[in-house]
């Protein structure tokens, strides 16, 4: 589904994937190189990977343990890191909770799955704060610190920060890939999500040897 068609209540109700079929896609190559470069938060010597997901995506349920077990080969110099999309407003809610997560230190494999479940899988509506917050309770994480991050300026700023990194790739569906900053790839250009994954190391070895 196409970003800007895509909202919340469908993400609860029906839970559509975002794979884009954009003509980007067309152009063969199973990736683009964006014409102005994104930021990184990386030391020099780094590359850095970002996984744009959204917990709304079924797709990106789908890519979760697939995701994990790439990132544990990944050698020492690329640094993964994940951020939600948020295309429309409707997501602020899920936002909130990866990066209140994130805060906590609390974005592991185990929670990761755990949100997907209970929100695609279970139906629970944790877009909603008095059904999400007594929820991280049960999953044994200190709710008082969570609902300081859900409600801080913290949260709301590594929001903004997620929406212009984003844009500034480009993002048309979920889940993608963006690379050292030039590269940006998904589903729908890579022909799947084990492609993706060879797409993205081969341009991870194109940024090693500064091409």
């Amino acid at each position: 589904m196409k970003r800007r068609e895509f909202t919340l209540a469908a993400a609860v109700a029906a839970l559509p994937g975002l794979l884009s079929t954009t003509a980007r896609a067309q152009q063969g190559k199973g990736y683009v190189e964006l014409a102005q470069r994104a930021p990184v938060d990386t030391k020099a010597g780094e590359i850095e990977v970002i996984e744009f997901f959204s917990y709304g995506c079924v797709h990106c349920k789908h890519f979760e343990p697939i995701v994990d077990a790439w990132t544990k080969t990944l050698p020492k110099d690329v640094k993964f890191r994940r951020v939600h999309v948020g295309f429309q407003s409707s997501f602020e809610p899920l936002q909130k909770i990866f990066y209140s997560l994130e805060a906590m230190g609390a974005v592991t494999d185990e929670m990761q799955n755990k949100v997907f479940k209970a929100l695609q899988d279970d139906r629970i509506r944790l877009d909603k704060p008095d059904v999400l917050f007594p929820w991280i309770a049960k999953q044994g994480l200190d709710q008082a610190k969570f609902e300081a991050a859900y409600k801080g300026f913290g949260v709301a700023t590594q929001i903004r920060k997620a929406m212009q990194l984003q844009d500034a790739y480009k993002v048309e569906g979920t889940p993608a890939l963006g690379i050292a900053g030039r590269y940006y790839t998904d589903g729908s250009m890579g022909g799947g999500f084990e492609p993706m994954l060879k797409i993205a190391n081969q341009l991870i070895e194109q940024v090693r040897k500064g091409g």
